[in-house]
């Protein structure tokens, strides 16, 4: 069972992670990330690494998907907060996806282009 992250290890390990746009999840001890993608292709490439990668790590992400826009959810359930894990698949995700577009802002509506090409239609 892995350990929730200490008060010191929260104090480093969380700010830079934030730096590349994860952030706090309102009323749980989880971080989420919003990557847009060129296309649909390129955002499952990127979901298809990250399964890998959650794979060997045994930590699964919450994670949705609408065509171009991958938004992940990160929190260890065997300890019902952040471990460890979590800053670990953080990092590994951040670094399958350099190019991508990030919404930094969680409480606006996530649109994916196939989303917002039907509404300037």
């Amino acid at each position: 069972m892995a350990d929730l992250l200490s008060p010191e290890d929260r104090a480093t390990q969380l700010p830079p992670l934030a730096e590349t746009g994860w952030a706090a999840v309102p009323g749980r001890d989880a971080i989420r990330k919003i990557w847009k993608f060129r296309g649909f292709s390129e955002a499952w490439g990127f979901m298809s690494r990250a399964a890998l990668a959650a794979e060997r790590l045994n930590h699964h992400p919450e994670w949705r998907n609408v065509y171009n826009v991958v938004d992940v959810t990160l929190t260890t359930h065997d300890c019902r907060g952040l471990s460890r894990l979590d800053i670990d698949l953080a990092r590994v995700m951040d670094r399958f996806a350099p190019e991508a577009e990030i919404q930094r802002d969680h409480g606006e509506p996530v649109t994916s282009l196939c989303q917002a090409r039907t509404r300037q239609a």
